[in-house]
């Protein structure tokens, strides 16, 4: 039995226990799959959402050019081409949030992120699968060129919509974190790892300063950031290191 790594899990699930917690008094929905996504493209784009549960309809787009308009917000953890579509005559567009591009490892951790923003045309899309022999349903196949075609963050290719200076900057907050700086969270089991290897852990080669402030990556600029997430007990606290922001 790996004690020590069951008890960093166990740590771990509390502290993301409390966090999800915490969304979810913000958000007023329950922290599950969908719940999350929407409010945050219904607060950055302006969309009122369906009181109840739609099969198609997530809600109405409540200003800009396409004011009074139906949406379908969805978000995947990476770009990997897939989409899962609905034939409902009552659907006019889909916006879709996704991770980084590319297909994730089975295996690897896929961390919740918005790096790109893709705003489709639901009858335009349909009719172009159609036309392409794709089936409409979940996980449709969706090529790259349209994908390309759809993009309004960061990069703007949709021709009258363009994102404002406050929603480039809100959906930067959510970007996914780059890579080098990884999340992680303490106390952690320095043996965990290393011992199905067979190895002993790497001693550090960082020495300690009297004040050395945020440590920031020398690639990306981007700042880390420590910080203590405490529990409703209070029993436990779990040092989160994170990217904080850039300079």
């Amino acid at each position: 039995m790996d004690e020590d790594g069951l008890k960093s899990v166990a740590m771990l699930l509390q502290a993301r226990n409390e966090i999800e917690a915490r969304i979810t008094d913000i958000v007023g929905r329950p922290l599950v799959h969908g719940h999350l996504s929407d409010w945050i493209g219904a607060q950055i784009f302006d969309i009122e959402l369906a009181p109840a549960a739609h099969r198609a309809v997530d809600g109405w787009f409540r200003s800009g050019p396409l004011a009074g308009r139906t949406v379908n917000i969805k978000h995947y953890t990476r770009g990997d081409g897939l989409l899962d579509l609905t034939d409902s005559d009552e659907l006019e567009y889909y916006l879709v949030m996704t991770g980084p591009r590319g297909a994730a490892h089975p295996r690897a951790h896929r961390p919740w992120g918005i790096d790109h923003v893709y705003l489709f045309d639901a009858f335009d899309l349909a009719q172009k699968l159609r036309a392409e022999m794709r089936r409409i349903g979940v996980a449709t196949s969706v090529r790259a060129e349209h994908w390309h075609a759809a993009e309004i963050h960061p990069r703007a290719a949709v021709q009258g919509f363009r994102l404002t200076a406050a929603q480039t900057a809100a959906l930067a907050g959510f970007a996914s974190l780059p890579a080098g700086v990884p999340l992680r969270a303490f106390p952690a089991s320095p043996a965990t790892a290393s011992r199905s290897r067979g190895r002993r852990p790497a001693r550090s080669s960082t020495r300690p300063t009297a004040d050395p402030g945020p440590p920031a990556d020398a690639r990306n600029g981007r700042i880390v950031t420590e910080v203590v997430l405490w529990p409703r007990s209070r029993a436990l606290g779990v040092v989160v290191t994170y990217a904080a922001g850039s300079r």
